[in-house]
């Protein structure tokens, strides 16, 4: 097979994406259908990481703004809001779907700002996703009698919900649209550095005419966060985020009576035989690490391969590894776009030094040099790693693989499953026999056969163990907004 040098074709001209968008100067909260500018002496900023430049001020919420919130919610319940129909909550939902399309530049261009993710992701992947969860729970909303088989489904109540600055819009949606489609209401608090597609929907709410109080929306940081999920306005809680907090709110839920569901980290694994077709998988490893600067809970961030084909494999990977390109984020032409903050910035770099100091290669591989302004981390693989080592064990949220090898599907297994996470791994094998047995045998809430990052909104999406309990998305996701009457 001849193969291709595509180095040659680096030479691209930026291609930025300059669709102007309004940024506010304070971004304020948005409580019973008004926004709220609430007190102005905690305010903090929310920056672009790609330039260090401030995009805006944002008002931290205190208690009486939280108090406010879970007021308006609970008064909605009884009022129009709660008394809406499903077929009528069916077309609020929808309505919200058809203005995010009108809206999903001005949307994908806010977020990658924001977040510092490629644009391409953000006009591919997490608008068009966001906007498919919306349509998907309209569907349901008239048909709750489907969820529940028997009684009447009714709605849980006030549902607090808080979400990471990875998906900042994608993780809303996730959230907001099945507890809308069951008649509950949101009290939501996006994630301190990611304020502003949040900020976003919450006037979309106002286009729509949503009904007050329906959707609530509070600004902070984990105090904030704690003080929403622990309010005693609460009857659902739904949190993505790190094991770390996840194992605290657990803790303060226990014995309040109040529904939870929790989407944590993970480690997830590619498993690659020697029979995979070894491009397809090498493709499927650059996707599942290097996708949002491995900025995601399932990130494929360890590389178990069979011992006969990981030369092959690995020279495969960093080939493509070679010509990625780390950037601009509004570049149409950037593949790695910013880390998100000057803290998970440091973060990733502590860990590569405990790599070293462990004795793994730490080889980064990509095209060019790494812009001077922002946060923005190279590709990198861990070589030599061994099982035990800090960076085969814990999260490092970043665009890292650890790279590790097997003999047996019986030894793939066990090094797979020697972790504390389950949330995703990722199978590369021509033997559908095989894939069936393994694919039975890892402790992972999603298992992707020859594939990876593949998410459909009709999908249910979750970990077990420490990656944590519940799903989001398909009928599963609709399960923990409703109970029987």
């Amino acid at each position: 097979m001849t193969s291709l040098d595509l180095r040659g074709a680096l030479d691209w001209s930026p291609a930025p994406e300059r669709f102007p968008v309004q940024l506010p100067q304070r971004v304020h909260h948005f409580i019973d259908g008004t926004f709220v500018q609430g007190p102005t002496d905690g305010d903090f900023a929310t920056v672009n990481p790609a330039t260090g430049v401030t995009l805006a001020a944002v008002g931290r919420a205190g208690a009486t703004e939280v108090d406010a919130a879970f007021t308006a919610a609970r008064r909605a319940l009884s009022g129009p809001g709660g008394r809406m129909s499903g077929l009528e909550r069916g077309k609020y939902l929808y309505r919200i779907a058809r203005r995010l399309q009108e809206r999903a530049r001005e949307f994908a261009v806010v977020e990658t700002m924001d977040n510092g993710k490629p644009i391409r992701e953000t006009r591919d992947i997490d608008v068009p996703s966001a906007i498919q969860h919306f349509f998907y729970y309209a569907g349901w909303a008239d048909k709750l009698g489907h969820v529940l088989r028997g009684p009447t489904p009714r709605p849980v109540g006030v549902c607090a919900q808080v979400i990471p600055w990875n998906f900042p819009l994608l993780m809303l949606a996730w959230k907001v649209a099945p507890a809308l489609a069951a008649g509950n209401t949101v009290v939501l608090k996006p994630a301190e550095t990611t304020p502003l597609t949040a900020w976003l929907f919450a006037g979309l709410c106002q286009e729509i005419g949503l009904p007050e109080g329906v959707v609530n929306l509070v600004f902070g940081a984990g105090d904030v966060g704690a003080a929403v999920v622990g309010h005693p306005g609460a009857d659902k809680i739904a949190f993505t985020g790190s094991t770390a907090v996840g194992r605290r709110i657990l803790e303060a839920a226990a014995g309040t009576g109040k529904r939870l569901t929790l989407e944590l980290g993970g480690k997830g694994a590619h498993l690659v035989f020697e029979d995979a077709d070894l491009e397809r998988a090498a493709d499927g490893v650059i996707t599942g690490i290097f996708t949002n600067q491995g900025h995601v809970c399932c990130a494929g961030s360890r590389l178990l391969v069979q011992e006969s084909v990981r030369d092959d494999l690995l020279a495969r990977i960093e080939r493509r590894m070679s010509v990625l390109r780390v950037g601009d984020p509004l570049d149409k032409n950037t593949d790695v776009g910013a880390i998100n903050s000057a803290a998970q910035h440091a973060r990733i770099g502590r860990y590569l030094e405990i790599a070293a100091d462990e004795g793994a290669e730490v080889r980064a591989v990509h095209a060019g040099g790494l812009p001077t302004e922002g946060w923005f981390h190279a590709p990198t693989l861990l070589l030599g790693v061994q099982q035990t080592d800090t960076c085969a064990r814990e999260e490092i949220f970043g665009p890292v693989l650890s790279v590790l090898t097997f003999r047996t599907p019986d030894e793939a297994v066990a090094k797979a499953n020697d972790t504390e996470y389950g949330l995703a791994a990722g199978l590369w094998c021509d033997k559908p026999s095989r894939l069936f047995d393994v694919a039975h045998r890892l402790s992972a809430g999603v298992v992707w056969a020859n594939g990876y990052n593949l998410f459909d909104a009709a999908s249910p999406f979750g970990g077990v163990r420490h990656s944590g309990f519940g799903r989001e998305g398909g009928l599963h996701g609709l399960w923990p907004y409703v109970e029987a009457s």
